[in-house]
């Protein structure tokens, strides 16, 4: 290497050394000494960054209270990734100043103050919104003097740094700033770890995730390609956290959310190749912890409030049990209330015969026991509940009982948990107490009584005949009466025909037809509002009042994230409707099968969230469920890409005591199992199959039959996969699909999976518990055969 070659070299180095500072010094000044935004409704009140990615200003969050924040600029959702003033929101024309003594801060429109960003006042020449998303004060050499990046709230950002000591908090909830009941810390003695607070007080409680880092000098890093890890000094790392490998393509951010959950998020910046299969909405892309519900803390409710449990699939669930309700729907966390009139433990007029149990499978409380008896049948446990006035619910496993009392706390309910929760209800249901009606009841009719004997005798009949059809009248209203909308567990409301009439507005808005059915859009006229989905089943499929009853009973119980929830049904007259949750999102058949189709991790998650939708049905609910009807059109997605598995018109239901049953072919053509043309008994691996046609589906997003397929090998998908499967050719499923053919690896193993589900010999197929573990990683996945190895076999 030459002279000038040598110094070109050290030039370059130089330039790349230095180029952090340069970038700095060329920061641009959003505001220089005295000026300032004001609140205002227009939403003009923010200065961008350079590039227009991010903004700092004010969000107006309620009708005179502004949040001052910075926020992605570019994105519709304008989402907030930082924020001053979160518990004390700004009115409007309160302003946000750079005054002339290098001060910044927040006052009202009286000039008292909000906030201040506690910096060198001295020596702040200028404050700037940076590309990075961190707003800065800088004096004239444009050195930081204060940085959003170093006063977090619940958000991290690609090139931002925690340092020993640093927290996130998240927000109280969804839409309110202030802090919340979780901390994300990296302790000066060497832990990152997850915690819940000792709220309202900032003061950390209980860690329900911990990593030992050991020693000092350690900070947390988010990389530009989508890693987040604790490093060394010296900038090794030490433990990665998350990662979501993108590339520069996408907007990213990290977030500790309301729920306590550390999510990484994505979203397409344009409609490159590597980005045009996104949807253009944040995505999740990686989480810890991955089950929050699995929290037991020593004093405190756990992952959700008092009284209510936790339901863990994509994202945490919130719920109460059958007699209590949330003390504030808007807010979940804050625990459920008793909505029935508690046991008198006034032994002279006992109650016992008043209350009853609800189960709950798979269900616990772990932090509310104050007895426990062993040796004993559930039967017992039943009643020595229904005598202590004190027992709000038993636990029954295995020969022992535990006695809880209110409130409960910790609750959990999921497959891992054993035993069953016997919740303790008042059998009528009642919020008043039933002796005051009784009495009130009486008085009434103790006054018409003197009424009447009062009177002439055609003057009593009169009054008699008036009575008579006034408590016929006042019992016929009191039928009418709307029962609320069903919460996990409770009875499902009966509707009308002509309130569902009313609702879709005479079955205007079709949404979905099938051969045994039709969908209609509706809106319920309550007070809330609520979009539902009015399915009107054909006559041809109108079963007897018992038969219908019983199904839509035993689908109504069912409760889970990857179940579309049964709200309500009619069964009045020849008209038999079952009324279900609205999802604006349409079904999967839309999503899959049309441009933009989802991307490969949505589909991934489409696939794991139907599995435990069918695992549920299959195993987990208290009455065995074979859908028979598994097919795109009949999995919803949700405002969150969540897979809701829905129309249970073909359902099955199985007694405790059957695993198999025998009736006529169910189900849509491509989608059947072939043991239904058999005259086999029919189990629940029909649904197996189903499920792997649809995850054929989910990794090719192509059709099960494709009439116009460019090659005739391709038509039937179940051949052209096992096709490829066998002469190793599977890029051929996703060569229109970068992501995918980036993780070949996974792309091979969930058509394996696929094709041990579609086996023609049902008992080879896995169950659905084995392929949620196998799509999960927990067990491996053998070599599947050939799918109609059994045909050629007879």
């Amino acid at each position: 290497m030459d002279w000038e070659q040598q110094y070109s070299f050290c030039f370059c180095l130089l330039f790349l050394t230095l180029l952090p500072f340069l970038t700095t010094g060329q920061t641009s000044k959003n505001f220089s000494l005295g000026s300032s935004l004001t609140a205002l409704d227009d939403d003009s009140s923010y200065k961008e960054s350079p590039s227009g990615d991010f903004a700092f200003g004010f969000r107006q969050i309620k009708p005179d209270g502004f949040l001052l924040a910075v926020w992605f600029n570019k994105i519709p959702e304008r989402t907030i990734v930082w924020s001053a003033n979160g518990a004390n929101l700004a009115p409007k024309g309160s302003k946000i100043e750079l005054t002339s003594d290098g001060l910044f801060q927040l006052n009202d429109p009286n000039g008292k103050e909000i906030w201040n960003a506690e910096s060198s006042s001295i020596v702040v020449d200028h404050a700037a919104m940076l590309d990075t998303g961190n707003f800065v004060l800088a004096n004239q050499d444009s050195v930081y003097l204060w940085e959003s990046f170093g006063q977090p709230t619940d958000t991290i950002l690609p090139t931002q740094t925690l340092s020993q000591p640093s927290k996130l908090v998240s927000r109280y909830t969804e839409t309110n700033y202030s802090s919340g009941r979780f901390q994300f810390v990296l302790q000066e003695d060497g832990h990152l770890s997850l915690y819940t607070t000792k709220f309202p007080l900032d003061s950390v409680n209980f860690a329900y995730l911990t990593t030992q880092i050991f020693g000092n000098g350690f900070e947390l890093f988010f990389n530009k390609s989508g890693s987040i890890y604790v490093r060394a000094s010296n900038g090794s790392i030490i433990s990665m956290v998350l990662n979501s490998s993108s590339s520069q393509d996408f907007y990213q951010r990290a977030i500790l959310e309301h729920d306590g959950v550390f999510r990484q998020y994505l979203y397409p910046k344009g409609n490159s190749s590597s980005v045009q299969r996104w949807p253009m909405a944040w995505s999740v892309v990686s989480f810890i912890p991955s089950n929050i519900c699995s929290i037991v803390e020593n004093i405190g409710s756990g992952a959700c409030g008092f009284n209510s449990y936790c339901m863990q699939d994509q994202r945490p669930s919130c719920q109460c049990p059958l007699g209590y309700t949330f003390i504030n729907p808007d807010d979940v966390l804050k625990g459920c209330k008793q909505n029935f009139v508690s046991q008198s433990c006034d032994e002279a007029t006992p109650e016992t015969h008043l209350f009853g149990f609800h189960e709950m499978q798979n269900t616990n409380w772990p932090n509310s026991d104050y007895a426990n008896f062993q040796g004993v049948t559930e039967d017992w446990c039943r009643k020595a509940c229904l005598s202590d006035c004190f027992c709000s619910v038993a636990i029954y496993n295995g020969g022992q009982c535990w006695m809880k009392k209110t409130p409960l706390s910790n609750g959990v309910s999921d497959a891992s948990v054993s035993g069953k929760a016997l919740i303790k209800i008042r059998k009528d249901n009642s919020t008043l107490t039933p002796n005051g009606t009784n009495k009130k009841e009486r008085s009434t009719l103790i006054i018409i009584g003197s009424v009447l004997l009062g009177s002439s005798g055609l003057l009593n009949f009169l009054l008699l005949g008036v009575t008579f059809l006034g408590v016929f009248h006042f019992k016929f209203k009191k039928s009418e009466v709307i029962q609320p909308f069903p919460t996990a567990g409770i009875t499902l409301r009966s509707f009308t025909y002509e309130e569902l009439r009313k609702a879709t507005n005479g079955f205007e808005e079709e949404i979905g037809r099938g051969a045994f059915a039709t969908v209609y859009k509706g809106v319920l006229l309550d007070n809330n509002k609520n979009l539902i989905a009015v399915k009107n089943l054909n006559d041809s499929v109108k079963e007897g009042d018992r038969e219908f009853k019983a199904e839509v009973s035993a689908i109504g119980r069912t409760n889970h994230r990857n179940l579309v929830q049964l709200l309500g049904f009619c069964n009045e007259g020849k008209h038999r409707l079952v009324v279900y949750e609205f999802m604006c999102n349409g079904s999967l058949a839309s999503f899959l099968f049309t441009n933009p189709r989802p991307n490969w991790y949505q589909r991934i998650q489409i696939a794991l969230g139907t599995a435990r939708g069918l695992l549920y049905l299959h195993e987990e609910c208290s009455t065995q469920i074979i859908h028979c009807d598994i097919k795109p059109q009949n999995v919803l997605i949700d405002d969150s890409c969540v897979a809701r598995i829905s129309d249970f018109g073909l359902a099955k239901l199985l007694k405790t005591d059957q695993t198999r049953t025998t009736t006529a072919i169910r189900g849509t053509k491509g989608y059947v199992a072939p043991e239904w043309f058999r005259s086999m008994p029919i189990t629940v691996k029909v649904d197996v199959y189903s499920y792997g046609i649809l995850l054929l589906e989910l990794i090719s997003c192509r059709r099960s039959f494709e009439a116009e397929a460019e090659n005739e090998d391709q038509m039937v998908l179940t051949d052209w996969t096992y096709d490829c499967f066998r002469d190793k050719k599977l890029s051929l499923m996703v060569e229109n699909d970068d992501v995918a053919r980036e993780d070949m690896k996974k792309v091979e193993k969930y058509v394996m999976i696929a094709i041990w589900c579609i086996q023609e010999d049902p008992s080879l197929r896995p169950t659905m518990k084995k392929v949620l573990q196998m799509l999960e990683g927990a067990i491996d996945v053998p070599i599947p055969p050939d799918p109609t190895s059994f045909m050629s076999s007879i």
